[in-house]
């Protein structure tokens, strides 16, 4: 009888374990590595596993839509929750690659700013390409796009990022075409031919990075004197490593980045718990402390200190000459100019 009563409670307690299992929630984030995704660990990730016991999985990428694609019409994504660009959020979304969001789920539209709500995707942040450069080894600094071109006052290498969307548009307002204008002059045959040939002034001295995490490597190391590079990835780099990084706010590109869901995510009510966690503006009010990109809930702006604030992409200072990249513009020549890019970087 005592044999056959441990049997019992041996079982029960397999049974207990193999249910516990079955019933663990998961949730896998994708998101843009180094500095940034180690903020979000911090002030995100960790506590939302804390506060609701889901199992949250990192994963990081490098952006573009096929990658969204092969997850989603492989009918096998490994992926749950994504950051995207602005132009994958609406080819995504055009495509059916991303839930419709459910509003309801994350507090509301009335919860976040007006250009961080659209049919599938919900604004992370905002964030400026800036010129940057180390404040150690250039004593006066850049005034804007014209001195990056300028190998004589500057000397030294420069890195951009491999790819049309952000340098054609640099290359214009080194070129002296406004901010307001760029996207007028770059919308004619005429005009991209006048970035590539502004291009070509520096292309020997040119190196391309494709992640985020790179600007600040090649600063550091010395490999170039000026680069472009996210606005937050300096203010992580002279936190975290002690650089003395500058950046020059003038004629500066800003955009959102949104979360979106893939559609036939597996794990859709995690997901949509994990969306409204960052939403909540006391938990987006900390991601600023640690890496200086401007929130998506006008609550969590209130939240943060004015000395904070200043630094931040949506500072009015910082936004006063600054570009807002067109998403219209690049959906409709994306294509045609990578592969313009791509046939001019190749031969660098």
């Amino acid at each position: 009888m005592r044999s056959r009563s441990k049997l019992v409670a041996a079982l029960s307690v397999v049974l207990m374990a193999g249910s516990s299992m079955a019933a663990a929630e998961q949730v896998t984030v994708t998101s843009w590595g180094g500095a940034y995704q180690d903020a979000q660990r911090e002030v995100y990730f960790k506590p939302f596993e804390e506060q609701t016991g889901i199992d949250l999985v990192e994963e990081s990428w490098d952006g573009g839509i096929g990658v969204l694609r092969a997850q989603v019409e492989g009918g096998n994504a490994t992926w749950d929750v994504v950051q995207v660009e602005s132009e994958e959020l609406q080819l995504g979304c055009d495509e059916g690659l991303f839930e419709e969001l459910d509003w309801d789920q994350i507090g509301g539209k009335d919860r976040y700013i007006e250009a961080a709500v659209s049919p599938c995707g919900v604004g992370a942040i905002v964030y400026n390409f800036v010129l940057g450069y180390d404040k150690d080894k250039i004593s006066e600094a850049p005034s804007g796009w014209e001195d990056f071109f300028d190998l004589d006052k500057y000397p030294g290498k420069r890195a951009l990022r491999n790819g049309p969307k952000t340098n054609l548009e640099i290359a214009l307002m080194a070129d002296g075409v406004p901010p307001s204008e760029v996207y007028d002059v770059l919308a004619t045959d005429e005009g991209v031919e006048r970035a590539f040939k502004k291009l070509d002034t520096i292309k020997s001295d040119l190196v391309f990075w494709e992640a985020g995490a790179q600007p600040p490597q090649l600063l550091a190391s010395g490999e170039v004197a000026l680069t472009s590079i996210y606005n937050g990835r300096v203010d992580a780099a002279n936190k975290a490593d002690g650089r003395n990084f500058g950046i020059v706010w003038n004629e500066s590109l800003y955009t959102l980045d949104s979360w979106v869901i893939l559609a036939g995510s597996k794990n859709l009510d995690a997901a949509y718990k994990y969306l409204d966690f960052v939403g909540e503006a006391e938990n987006q009010a900390k991601l600023p402390m640690k890496i200086a990109y401007g929130v998506t809930n006008p609550d969590a702006s209130a939240m943060i200190a004015p000395e904070r604030l200043k630094e931040l992409p949506t500072a009015d200072e910082n936004m006063k000459n600054a570009l807002k990249i067109s998403d219209t513009f690049w959906l409709d020549n994306i294509d045609r100019l990578t592969e313009r890019w791509s046939r001019w970087a190749s031969t660098n």
